[in-house]
């Protein structure tokens, strides 16, 4: 039975009185009421209000112990937050410590009031804020889980948001690194077409490398390359929780956009496709609508647009050299990551250009390598830097790790693999393995499509000669047709015209 409510139950008491003129003790007795609710029904339509006392109700037991209860719930606030009072401890104390003779449940409600009035002090009431046009946006790093190519890996999601379009952009990354932070300026201020007056941020290592007294910093040399590359002005909020609450638009906006595009856990194969799904997802929220704007965000932004600062002519480089000794393994460690580089550089020191990225390994003013950035403890191999090593230890191919990473990225290619089994079975295990390590110095000089359809026509012509492959993937590269392979032993005689000497006899006749 539903519960009736009080004005319903007025309504039916005077309609009752009007209708059948009975007495207020019969309409008590039929609307199971007391009489003065009755009276007041007939007096008004409305209900009069509940009474509140005036006043906390007295608690004659508990009024001499709430100075002390006030205190112990006052210094929780500096406790750490999982040692503080529970109700239940606030009871047990109060009668072992002081033997107070208070029920327990006295003591929750008188608990729950305190915290409750401690819940939100002044200090952290949120005030509404409207925010200028191109004046300012903010930083800040999230924490996402992603499947990337089969594993469950944690990547850092850089998030600049501008604070009055409310625009945001976003770009995961395996780190955040110091190129990683620079990186994320870059793109964030391509993608809005200019930069803002201000940037917000909170203490991150890739900006600052003191926080002193105040708002003062001690700024990072390439940050404040950047800042002024672009021409805009940072904002470092407080350290601590506190801060948080200086870019609550970012801090809101990371865990809008996990919870909108990242839920259930993306599954990728690389950080590029990962990225691409981000970016999508940036689009499609130009399209919402904040709070109670008429205007949706991507409405708004182009309007912000008109006043962000014009970009410069040429983008800011992001990335940060640095030396490194190439180990006896040619690989150079970078941030906990293993590149590898040209043999003939082991055991000396290499410049290393470090992007977001990727990863770049010089020798002089030459670039020798470049790589894809690992993840923390990985090796990025590439076969071709220890062909030369390979000529002298032949044995050392089919158990090396760069022929391992070679064959999952593709580069070697089944069409190796079979072109190597076949030279093993002819030619021994050692002399095998040098021709196809031949046939991949190949690759250094010539299209890797040619190299391919070279091997081949090697072996439709039952040759594991690497200079056939070599003659036949040069053909492939010029522009003449090429006259079809003749496998070996296909014709045993060479059939050719007969000579003649027409041509000879031409020339006796003309002689004077």
């Amino acid at each position: 039975m539903a519960k009736r409510s009080k004005v319903k139950l007025f309504e039916q008491i005077r309609r009752a009185h009007e209708r059948d003129g009975v007495s207020i003790r019969e309409l008590a007795r039929r609307f199971g009421v007391h009489r003065r609710d009755v009276r007041a029904a007939l007096a008004s339509p409305i209900p009069p209000a509940r009474k509140i006392a005036e006043g906390p109700r007295p608690a004659p037991k508990l009024d001499v112990w709430k100075p002390l209860i006030d205190r112990w719930l006052a210094d929780d606030i500096e406790a750490p937050r999982k040692q503080r009072h529970t109700a239940r401890r606030v009871w047990q104390r109060l009668v072992l410590e002081h033997g107070a003779d208070v029920g327990e449940s006295t003591v929750r409600r008188y608990v729950k009031k305190v915290k409750d009035a401690q819940a939100t002090p002044l200090a952290e009431v949120a005030i509404v804020q409207d925010h200028e046009l191109g004046a300012e946006a903010e930083v800040d790093f999230g924490a996402v889980h992603v499947w990337l190519n089969g594993e469950l890996v944690k990547v850092s999601l850089f998030v600049m948001r501008l604070s009055a379009s409310g625009r945001s952009f976003a770009r995961a990354y395996l780190n955040e690194a110091q190129e990683v932070f620079l990186d994320g300026h870059v793109r964030a201020f391509d993608h809005f077409g200019g930069t803002p007056g201000r940037v917000r941020y909170d203490n991150l290592k890739a900006a600052v490398v003191k926080v002193l007294k105040g708002r003062d910093r001690d700024e990072s040399e390439r940050f404040i390359a950047m800042r002024s590359h672009y021409g805009f002005d940072s904002f470092f909020c407080i350290p601590g929780i506190d801060g948080a609450h200086e870019k609550g638009g970012v801090e809101g906006e990371v865990g809008r956009f996990r919870r909108r595009h990242l839920v259930p856990v993306p599954k990728v194969a690389s950080m590029v496709e990962l990225n691409e799904l981000i970016l999508a997802g940036c689009m499609v929220d130009d399209g919402r609508l904040i709070g109670h704007r008429r205007m949706s965000i991507g409405d708004h932004s182009v309007l912000e647009a008109a006043t962000l600062r014009s970009l410069p002519v040429e983008a800011f480089d992001a990335s940060v050299l640095s030396n490194h000794r190439v180990d006896t393994k040619a690989r150079v460690s970078v941030r906990q990551v293993h590149y590898s580089v040209p043999a003939r550089l082991a055991r000396r020191r290499v410049d290393v250009r470090v992007g977001a990225d990727s990863i770049e390994i010089l020798d002089g003013a030459n670039v020798v390598a470049a790589h894809r950035r690992g993840r923390k403890g990985e090796q990025v191999l590439i076969l071709d830097h220890y062909l030369e090593v390979l000529a002298y230890k032949p044995g050392a191919l089919p158990g090396a790790t760069a022929l391992a990473a070679a064959k999952a990225s593709g580069a070697f290619t089944p069409i190796h693999d079979r072109f190597w089994t076949t030279a093993r079975r002819r030619l021994g295990d050692q002399h095998g393995t040098r021709a196809l390590i031949e046939v991949l110095l190949a690759h250094r000089t010539l299209p890797p499509e040619a190299v391919i359809e070279g091997i081949e026509r090697a072996l439709t012509a039952g040759s594991v000669d690497p200079a056939v492959v070599l003659l036949e993937a040069r053909r492939c590269t010029e522009d003449d047709p090429i006259a079809d392979v003749i496998a070996i032993g296909a014709r045993t005689v060479i059939e050719r015209p007969p000579p003649t000497l027409t041509a000879y006899d031409d020339l006796l006749e003309n002689t004077p």
